[in-house]
C-alpha cells in the first residue's frame, strides 16, 4: 500500500477525528479510503446511468417481447460459444 499526504483544514481534520472516535473506523486512512470507494461507485453509477441514456436515446425504438429476449438469448450464447472456440483454439 503506498501513502498519500494531504493538507486539511483544522475543521475537516476534527470532523474525521470525530467519525473515527465515534468506532465506525479504526483510523483516518480507513475512514478516507472509504469516501474515496464511495465515490467511486457513485462516479461508476453516473457514468452507467448516462450510457444507458444514450442507449435510449439512440436508434429507432424496438418492441421488447418475449420473442426478443429469446432471441437476444441465443444471440449472446452463440457469440460466447465462438469466443470461446477462438481462444481454445488460440491455446
Amino acid at each position: 500500500m503506498t501513502s498519500l499526504n494531504i493538507s486539511l483544514p483544522e475543521s475537516l481534520r476534527e470532523w474525521i477525528d470525530t467519525v473515527v472516535a465515534s468506532g465506525g473506523y479504526g483510523n483516518a486512512s480507513e475512514y478516507l479510503r472509504e469516501l474515496i470507494r464511495d465515490d467511486q461507485k457513485r462516479r461508476e453509477e453516473e457514468r452507467l446511468e448516462k450510457l444507458l441514456l444514450e442507449g435510449l436515446d439512440s436508434g429507432d425504438p424496438i418492441e421488447v417481447t418475449p420473442e426478443f429476449w429469446a432471441k437476444l438469448r441465443k444471440d449472446v450464447v452463440a457469440r460466447a460459444k465462438e469466443l470461446k472456440a477462438k481462444q481454445s483454439g488460440a491455446a
